[in-house]
């Protein structure tokens, strides 16, 4: 199977349920609080996705312009949000991702999610773009596991989460999970900056157009990659990629000072919803 195949393909990505029913508990209530909306949403890849899909369709006029969860809801009708969460809430919601720990790969893909918008701050770029990237940089894995059950068979070798998972997906698939989600990215109308910071996150020099965005994911990634191995002092300086650190002007030192202690909601401008 090629890339353009497995993107053809339906693909419906598992929602964390206690964001669901946190966020069901929050529509019932008389004033919904939309920063609390805000927050539970931007925690979950698969909603934040649905949501960001949603806001970058042609009929809001402001396709490929939304980059995160609250520029999303300031475009989006609470009706229409309320409708999003219960049908991720359906049985299909919860289907189960071969040989992937789903709450693994929620913690993960927040982690990674904090990590590149602590990093993108350092260097002047669009930290809500980095945020949202940063917490679906890793969705194409999920697609790929469902589409190809050749996939799996790297897991004895190249765990999902190891630092070098994309060289062996491409040495065996011909492609990789940042294609994949790229690729995804793309079908959702998300802004071009994000499709590219995604498509190029392993390789961010292979662009001909060189986006900073995909460096400061590609760090973030490395990060959330280590710390998910475990990885001791003297593995962190060996694994470190110094070409991309030295481009964007982030030492090793300065990427590990950036790890999230106690983080709460992703930070992001004021939520205005619209009532209509």
């Amino acid at each position: 199977m090629v890339l353009l195949d497995l993107l053809s393909l339906p693909f419906v990505m598992p929602s964390i349920p206690r964001a669901m029913a946190v966020l069901l508990t929050e529509f019932d209530r008389a004033q919904p609080d939309l920063c609390r909306i805000d927050q539970i949403i931007s925690t979950d890849p698969a909603l934040a996705t649905r949501v960001l899909q949603a806001a970058n369709a042609s009929v809001f006029e402001l396709s490929g312009q939304i980059h995160c969860v609250a520029e999303a809801l300031a475009v989006l009708r609470l009706s229409q949000l309320h409708a999003m969460v219960k049908a991720a809430a359906s049985a299909v919601s919860f289907k189960a991702v071969p040989g992937m720990r789903l709450p693994q790969f929620w913690a993960y893909s927040l982690d990674a999610a904090r990590m590149s918008r602590s990093l993108a701050g350092l260097v002047n770029l669009n930290k809500q773009a980095a945020f949202t990237c940063g917490l679906i940089h890793a969705v194409g894995e999920l697609a790929l596991r469902m589409a190809l059950p050749r996939a799996l068979t790297l897991d004895t070798v190249v765990p999902p989460f190891d630092i070098k998972r994309t060289k062996a997906e491409r040495k065996v698939l011909g492609f990789c999970y940042s294609q994949v989600s790229a690729g995804l990215a793309r079908q959702w109308h998300l802004p071009l900056i994000m499709v590219d910071a995604l498509e190029y996150q392993h390789a961010p020099f292979d662009n001909d157009a060189y986006e900073p965005l995909a460096g400061v994911i590609h760090l973030a990634v490395w990060r959330a990659r280590t710390r998910q191995a475990g990885m001791t002092a003297n593995e962190l300086a060996v694994t470190f990629p110094a070409e991309v650190g030295e481009v964007m002007g982030l030492d090793i030192d300065l990427v590990l000072q950036q790890d999230p202690i106690d983080w709460s909601a992703p930070e992001g401008p004021t939520v205005l919803v619209s009532t209509r």
